[in-house]
Order: structure tokens, then C-alpha cells, then sequence
């Protein structure tokens, strides 16, 4: 007897629908618990000959009764566009949204939505994506998937395509260093034999590359795999490529919120896995971007921002349970000490918190310890944090989330914004040469976080090029002219030799306008909708 199930398929464009509803026969098992899943579309009523039990539907008439029933709904339809013409033309943008999504499906591989099909999009400068459906075997052995055509198409008969699955395209230098990956058609005889079986399809990326700087880490893996697969519910399996223990140390709280399932070492595990379908890449939108636009149910960086507090929150509060067990253990030891301690934390608990993320090799604040006193004296509460790549991420997060304010100069550090909760402050020191980027790679993010973000772009003078070009040097006082000579002469000049010394008075307008504006919030946040903070840059 054949079992019948139902699935529901991965929507891969967003002009597709919603879901994509298959049946799924299991074929009875043959020799050794082999298993093999066929797949075929359930049109229903569509098409020609697709009424039910494949009859063909009967046109009908209108009726009498549906006459004035439509004559009625044409009348209260037009009470309300004279009552509540807003009412009335918010569904006119409804209508242009769906218009939008209708846009979308002329995409490529839009339209490919049946089984045993493959497809790839390389239109993107960011990231090329293949689809595969049907029966799609992992065959790592032969750095390949496999998908099992019994009848294809004759023009399909030795299809294959190649994919590197990395979000960095047009550098090609760096894609050169990415594993090629192959998905190409094979008959069922040839095909290798499954050892686990999935009901649920697979995302093909890439750990490699840049991984390795927190930026690239969250910038083009861990928000491209949140816009690919957050809307699957964790319904999916990552196939890793350049799989690194260290990172799915650190990524693991974040990587379990958004699959169910342990990853997969795409070069060291060399079992066959077998999916009802694989997507090879990811979807990127921008500098540490989601945009609610382009994701199948409307997510933005906020519900990325919600999945990192879900990720991290139970970790953290184990971490509290530490803490304070050895908190009780240290009052019972010293009673007096612990006394003093929740003092000094009780009058400290009534002063905004502001973070400095320190650096130790370039871009360093070199009169840091100062900083540290003037925030202290404007009012904060001041904490500096040196995050380094065996650094536990929830720790940090934890400093971040708990803060109201971060400063630091521009750098892969500055991703941790990401930690931040809406509605409070991010400084950024920007040093000489480096405006546009600030701006792009963390500025305008932060912003559209709800972060009130403040640019701080010090002058020649506070730059330690100062000591080693003089006053009238382009180096000083043309950077973006400086910058056209090319990206090796930038990293050289401007980011690895280049360290600052902050005018504390003018920095200290900065401080005295981001506690104001804590303080503001804070005396006004009694249950009211705040408004979103706006971007603040501080050229002075």
C-alpha cells in the first residue's frame, strides 16, 4: 500500500506563493532499508482537465442572489470610501504591494516550482543561488549533489550547473579561495545510495572566505542565512562548506534559533543525505541589512535583532545563576565587602551604562584611560570591553544588550552595534579616510535599527598620522584623494598605522548631548511610544 503525506516547500522567491503545497509518495522499501521519496504536484482544480477527481469544472451563470449581492458589496463600498477614504485606500496599497509581489515572479527561477527541477540565478552582483527540487542527493565524495531524474527533460539530460555559495561575488580574488560545488542530473541507477533521509530542504553556504572578522561573520553568513531560511521555522538543515568547529562554537546559539537541526560538514561527513530540495547560497540585501521588502513574510533587521536576544537569553541567564551563587558565597565570606560592593551598585545602577570597545592593535584610542574618566564624569556608568575572536560571544552581548551607549572607532568591532537595543546610543569615532565607509558598513545600519547614532569624525590633528606626515600632506588633508590610488594604499595608510587621540573637549559635547538625550528618554519612556531616534553625525 503507497502512504500519501503532504509537504509544504521552501518558497524561493518571493513572488511565488506562500506555500507550495506537493504529495509525497514513499515507495515500500527495497533492500536494506532503502528509501527513496517521489514527488509530484497536486494542482487540484488548475489547469486544463484539473477540476476535482480530474474533472473538468462547469461554467456557471451568475444567479439573481448573487446579482444583488454584488450590487450590495458595490454599495457599502461606496459608503465607506465616502466615511473613511484612508480606510478605503489602504487597501489600494495592499493592492500595490501584491502588484509588487507580481513583479517579483519575473525574477529567474521565479517560475520554476515543480519537482525534478534545477535552476540558477546569477543576476545578483552579490551572490549567485541555485535551486534544486525533487530527489537531490549529497555526494560530497564528488563535491556534488545529485538530483535523480528518471524522465528529464531531453535538453536536460546532462545538465549541470556550478556554484560557489559565498555572498561576496565581485571579489574575485577571495571567491577563488571558496569551494565549487556541482549539482547535476544523474539517472536513478547511477544515483548513490541514501543513508539519511530528510523531509525538510537544505541551505548549501560557505564558512570560508572572510570569515574570520566579526563584520563578514554577521554581514555575509549569519543575516544572509536569517533572510534565506528565517522564514522556515527552523524547518531546515544548513550544509556547511568550509566547516570550522571554533565558528559554530561561537554561532551555535544564533545557527539553533534559526535550524532545528545539526548542521552538516558538507567535505567531512560522507554519508549521502538525501532532500526533498537544496538552495545553494544566500540571500543578501546589504551592509548589515534585512529589508522587510524582500523577505517572504516581511521580517527586518528588528526580528534579526529579536532571534539574537531568543539566542543568547539562556545562556545569559545561566551565566546570572553563576554569578550570583558566587555573589552569595563572597557576602557570606565578607559581609562588609559585599555590603560596599552593592553600594557602590546601587548608585552606579542610576547612571546610564556606556561601553567602550577598546581596540589593541590599530585604530587605537591612545588616551582611552582619559575618556574613560570624562565619560565617568559627565555621568556614566563606564565599562570597556576588549572582545577578541575566542571572546564568548553572549558575553559580549550580554555588555552590549545591558548598555545604554557604545563607543568605539570604526572597525569589524563596531558589528556589535548589532547587540544594542533600540532607542540607545552608538558613537562611532571615525578616523581620517574613512567617512564613507563608517557610514556605509555601520552608520546607516545602526540607524535603521532604531539606534540614535552619533558620527564622530575627528580632525587631522587628532590622528597619529599628524606625527608622521606634514601639516599640508595629503595624507591630512585629502584622504579621499589618498583613498583613489586603491584599496592596498587605504588599508596601509589609514587603517593599519593610523591611531587617535580624542580632543576631549569637543568629545565631551558628544557625551553631554548622549546622556541628555538617555536621560530624556528614560524620564519619558513611563509606557509612551517613543519615537524613533534619529542619526546624528558630528562633524566639528
Amino acid at each position: 500500500m503507497v502512504q500519501q503525506h503532504r509537504i509544504y516547500v521552501l518558497q524561493f522567491d518571493k513572488g511565488e506563493p506562500d506555500q507550495q503545497e506537493l504529495s509525497c509518495k514513499v515507495s515500500p522499501p527495497k533492500g536494506a532499508g532503502r528509501r527513496i521519496m517521489y514527488y509530484y504536484h497536486d494542482y487540484g482544480s488548475g489547469g486544463a482537465g484539473g477540476g476535482k477527481n480530474g474533472k473538468t469544472p462547469k461554467s456557471r451563470t451568475i444567479s439573481l442572489r448573487g446579482f444583488f449581492g454584488l450590487l450590495l458589496i458595490c454599495f457599502f463600498g461606496l459608503v465607506t470610501l465616502l466615511a473613511a477614504p484612508g480606510d478605503f485606500f489602504s487597501f489600494a496599497r495592499i493592492g500595490d504591494a501584491a502588484a509588487a509581489a507580481t513583479q517579483l515572479q519575473r525574477a529567474p527561477c521565479s517560475g520554476v516550482t515543480g519537482n525534478d527541477t534545477l535552476c540558477c540565478d546569477r543576476t545578483s552582483t552579490r551572490a549567485d543561488m541555485c535551486f534544486a527540487r525533487g530527489d537531490v542527493r549529497m555526494h560530497s565524495a564528488s563535491q556534488s549533489f545529485q538530483l535523480v531524474s528518471s524522465s528529464p527533460p531531453a535538453a536536460a539530460q546532462d545538465e549541470e550547473e556550478r556554484i560557489r555559495p559565498y555572498t561576496r561575488k565581485w571579489e574575485a580574488q577571495v571567491m577563488k579561495t571558496i569551494d565549487e560545488v556541482r549539482f547535476r542530473r544523474v539517472a536513478p541507477g547511477d544515483a548513490a545510495r541514501c543513508d539519511v533521509v530528510h523531509d525538510m530542504p537544505a541551505v548549501l553556504l560557505s564558512t570560508g572566505g572572510f570569515t574570520g572578522n566579526v563584520y563578514h561573520e554577521f554581514n555575509d553568513g549569519l543575516l544572509p542565512m536569517f533572510v534565506t531560511a528565517g522564514h522556515l521555522n527552523r524547518r531546515v538543515v544548513f550544509v556547511i562548506l568550509e566547516y570550522h568547529d571554533w565558528w559554530i562554537t561561537k554561532y551555535g546559539d544564533v545557527v539553533s534559533r534559526l535550524s532545528a537541526f545539526p548542521p552538516i560538514d558538507f567535505t567531512a561527513d560522507r554519508r549521502v543525505h538525501c532532500f526533498p530540495e537544496v538552495i545553494a547560497g544566500l540571500r543578501i540585501h546589504g551592509e548589515l541589512t534585512v529589508d522587510p521588502a524582500r523577505t517572504p513574510d516581511g521580517r527586518s533587521i528588528r526580528d534579526f535583532r529579536r532571534l539574537l536576544d531568543d539566542a543568547y537569553r539562556p545562556r545569559i541567564q545561566y551565566l546570572e545563576r553563576i554569578e550570583r551563587k558566587a555573589a552569595r558565597k563572597q557576602r557570606r565570606a565578607n559581609a562588609a565587602a559585599a555590603a560596599e560592593k552593592a553600594r557602590l551598585a546601587l548608585l552606579t545602577s542610576r547612571r546610564p551604562r556606556l561601553t567602550i570597545v577598546s581596540r589593541t592593535t590599530s585604530r587605537v584610542i591612545e588616551n582611552e584611560a582619559e575618556l574613560v574618566s570624562l565619560a565617568t564624569e559627565v555621568g556614566f556608568d563606564v565599562r570597556v570591553i576588549s572582545p577578541e575572536r575566542s571572546t564568548e560571544m553572549c558575553k559580549i552581548y550580554r555588555d552590549l544588550n545591558g548598555s545604554d551607549a557604545m563607543v568605539g572607532v570604526h572597525g569589524a568591532a563596531m558589528t556589535h552595534f548589532l547587540f544594542m537595543r533600540p532607542g540607545k546610543v552608538f558613537i562611532q569615532v571615525v578616523p581620517l579616510g574613512m567617512d564613507w565607509a563608517a557610514n556605509e558598513y555601520y552608520g546607516a545600519p545602526a540607524a535603521r535599527l532604531g539606534l540614535r547614532y552619533v558620527e564622530y569624525r575627528i580632525r587631522p590633528e587628532e590622528s597619529s598620522l599628524a606625527r608622521e606626515y606634514p601639516a599640508g600632506d595629503p595624507v591630512l588633508t585629502d584622504p579621499a584623494a589618498v583613498s583613489r590610488r586603491g584599496w592596498e594604499v587605504t588599508k596601509k595608510v589609514y587603517l593599519d598605522r593610523q591611531n587617535v587621540r580624542l580632543d576631549l573637549a569637543r568629545f565631551r559635547e558628544q557625551l553631554v548631548d548622549a546622556h541628555r538625550y538617555l536621560a530624556t528618554s528614560a524620564a519619558a519612556g513611563g509606557g509612551k511610544r517613543k519615537r524613533r531616534p534619529r542619526s546624528k553625525a558630528a562633524v566639528m
